[in-house]
């Protein structure tokens, strides 16, 4: 029997102590010219052969890296991941394609591996050519240092990922002798589709290629697919996930949820930190006709600014929730004699709270988390989503985000 130990689990505040890679992967961090000061290039690699999985954004303008990354990992067979922050090289035209490639080319030269077995990640702001010149010297470089400059961790991975991150975002899990490590970033335009932000997930559990993509999907749909900060989808989303079988081999149904597990930490990590944010939302909807449903309702309360700037002033405002449900209008199933909506526990609708309950209420507003638990009385599908509160720090990052 193979068992799984949650190593942090319940925090996501990340990891302060240090983290090392699954057994036959290393990872190198770099200043590439893209960001002032600070490494801004990574690169993480299997020693040996590796299966793989990768989800996408479906964004229209999706950048040059998603489109290069969709190809190479239809193969199944990635070893490495490159990642470049502060510059999403994003409608940059026909150049923009050919730098990334180039980038492509340039990682697979350091590591003796083929082009088409790097993915690469490009976050940051669109419409800026990469810095070519200084990328160049920085991948000239590392072919001259060699293995022995692989020597980074997770979390300086995850740091060199960053861009208006506050802090570097890790989480690991242990599934029997395997273990599985992941890295992220991302604090705005988070409203996944198919994928969110950058995540990347390495194992050293040996499974098939079909058996990963499946439960990278189940994890995803359950976790990252829960998760929006301000409603706004990247060009750049991805979520890729490399096991290379030194560990040996698991239990399927064991490393999915594991995988799960480590999945929704991160995603519990981005919400906390989202642009500006000072509250952690959680919004629960049951009784739903169906899992879709419930999402949907979810995602409604989750995503409304009216509903996230009750949560940041910490005032119980219910009937934000109950404008938010009503949104949706097309779900005519849903009827105001059917819905429970509860604050923390506490019932707010249909049984409005008396005057006693009211400081309860703001207390649990005041918490740095806030959890909102809608029940729609029509069947027993359920859907969690996460996001967090709405401040004026939210504006400010961005408004002034490219001067």
């Amino acid at each position: 029997m193979t068992h799984i130990h949650a190593v942090g689990a319940g925090s996501h505040t990340g990891h302060p102590e240090p983290l090392e890679w699954p057994l036959g992967f290393r990872a190198r961090t770099g200043n590439g010219g893209l960001r002032e000061h600070g490494d801004d290039i990574s690169i993480v690699v299997s020693d040996r052969p590796s299966v793989s999985a990768a989800m996408f954004t479906r964004s229209l303008f999706a950048g040059p890296a998603v489109l290069i990354s969709r190809d190479h990992a239809s193969g199944g067979k990635l070893r490495a991941v490159v990642t470049l922050a502060q510059n999403a090289n994003v409608a940059t035209g026909r150049a923009g394609e050919q730098n990334a490639a180039e980038v492509t080319g340039r990682v697979a030269a350091v590591l003796d591996i083929a082009a088409h077995d790097v993915l690469i990640g490009s976050t940051g702001v669109i419409g800026r050519p990469l810095p070519m010149d200084a990328v160049r010297t920085h991948f000239d470089t590392a072919e001259r240092q060699g293995r022995a400059a692989f020597g980074a961790s997770p979390q300086d991975v995850a740091r060199a990922m960053m861009t208006t991150d506050t802090r570097p975002k890790t989480a690991v899990r242990t599934v029997g002798g395997a273990r599985i490590v992941g890295v992220a970033k991302g604090v705005g335009m988070l409203e996944p589709d198919m994928a969110t932000m950058l995540a990347y997930l390495f194992t050293d559990a040996e499974i098939s290629a079909q058996e990963l993509d499946d439960s990278l999907r189940t994890a995803t749909d359950a976790t990252f697919n829960c998760l929006s900060v301000d409603t706004d989808t990247s060009t750049s989303d991805t979520v890729a996930v490399i096991a290379n079988g030194a560990a040996g081999p698991v239990d399927t149904a064991e490393f999915s949820a594991a995988l799960t597990e480590l999945c929704l930490e991160l995603t519990l990590q981005l919400a906390s930190d989202g642009e500006g944010a000072t509250k952690l939302l959680r919004v629960t909807v049951s009784g739903g006709r169906d899992g879709d449903q419930a999402k949907r309702v979810a995602k409604s309360v989750v995503n409304s600014p009216l509903v996230k700037t009750a949560v940041h002033g910490a005032d119980p405002n219910w009937g934000r929730v109950l404008m938010a449900i009503g949104k949706n209008t097309e779900d005519t199933d849903i009827t105001p004699d059917r819905v429970t909506v509860r604050f923390g526990g506490i019932e707010v609708y249909p049984e409005e709270p008396q005057a006693g309950t009211l400081d309860a209420l703001t207390e649990v507003m005041s918490g740095d988390e806030v959890s909102i638990a809608v029940e729609l009385g029509l069947g027993v599908a359920r859907s969690t989503v996460y996001g967090c509160d709405l401040s004026a720090g939210y504006v400010r990052v961005n408004a002034d985000y490219t001067s």
